[in-house]
């Protein structure tokens, strides 16, 4: 797998991310390790999980964790590894229990606590906040992740379905007080149109979740600010997947982007999945895709993707109007 180092950082990572989400639920003992060895056998050195993973599912909550720092001490392999995992969630699920407010520096506290005793490490490469809370001055979020990397508990941040216009004003505070800003942003993209918000877990609709824009596309490829974003492959609707999540993308124009995936794809000797993960690295700016699947097959397939190049006329086409 190609690498590249993340803008301002020393994260030198592969091209793609392996989401953790559902280690210790869907893929557990052996069969996390073996995805986990895939992974990292086909060059794979960036994962992500959460504090909040999988804690919807039954035995879930924390399991993701727990799996990926288990990983970590079988292979012993850490200092290889860039870890991202993300905090401050808000509430948005039932099933999590969370304070009114958790964009203060005692949960951010506790949740770095937690995740650091769960994936058993001394320090997370990339501390990513899981939503925004504009309720809250950019100004003091900065602040306080920034004493977070001063304890060494952290080293760089990123930010999760933020829009571009606060990333942009957390980073102007921080460069204006010598402190670290964000040096990822990690909303939903993918080469399909969303119907709506994205409808996550089963169906339920999470306002919170930032489905990336024209005009977000436009902003990376001007300032070059690094992406990693989730559901790359929406869902699995580009290789024709029906579940709700995946029909949540079901439209004129996702359709015929699908349908031109599928007609590059042969010209190419691909799939149209690997075709919508190759187009989101087409761009100008860099971009992490992470896969989800917990299927070995599902993973190499996403992961043959980083042999495929397009060009900028093929990328255009792909999403050009009737």
């Amino acid at each position: 797998m190609k690498h590249q180092v993340i803008p301002n950082t020393d994260l030198n990572v592969s091209s793609y991310c392996y989401g953790v989400m559902f280690f210790g639920t869907r893929a557990k003992g052996d069969d996390a390790y073996r995805l986990y060895e895939q992974f990292v056998e086909a060059g794979g050195n960036l994962f992500d999980t959460a504090h909040g993973y999988a804690c919807w599912m039954p035995d879930g909550d924390g399991a993701s964790e727990r799996t990926l720092g288990d990983c970590l001490q079988k292979f012993g392999n850490r200092k290889d590894m860039v870890i991202s995992t993300k905090g401050a969630l808000i509430q948005t699920l039932p099933f999590y229990p969370r304070p009114d407010d958790t964009m203060t520096a005692e949960v951010i506290d506790s949740d770095i606590s937690e995740s650091l005793e769960r994936l058993r490490i001394d320090y997370i490469d990339l501390y990513t906040l899981h939503r925004d809370d504009t309720r809250h001055t950019v100004g003091e979020i900065i602040e306080i992740l920034n004493a977070e990397i001063r304890r060494g508990r952290i080293r760089y941040l990123g930010a999760s379905n933020w829009t571009p216009a606060r990333i942009a004003e957390a980073n102007a505070y921080a460069q204006e007080h010598n402190l670290q800003g964000f040096v990822t942003s990690s909303p939903q993209w993918n080469l399909c149109v969303a119907n709506h918000q994205p409808y996550n877990w089963d169906g339920t609709k999470d306002d919170t979740c930032r489905v990336t824009t024209d005009e977000d596309v436009a902003w990376h490829r001007k300032t070059g600010f690094p992406m990693m974003p989730w559901t790359p492959s929406a869902y699995g609707y580009l290789n024709g997947l029906e579940t709700n999540n995946a029909m949540s993308f079901d439209n004129p124009t996702s359709r015929r982007r699908r349908d031109r995936a599928r007609e590059l794809a042969k010209k190419k000797g691909c799939t149209p999945l690997q075709i919508g993960l190759a187009y989101l690295r087409s761009y100008e700016f860099p971009v992490f895709p992470i896969l989800g699947t917990m299927s070995p097959e599902h993973l190499a397939e996403s992961l043959g993707a980083d042999a495929i190049e397009l060009t900028a006329e093929e990328r255009d086409w792909l999403v050009a109007a009737e």
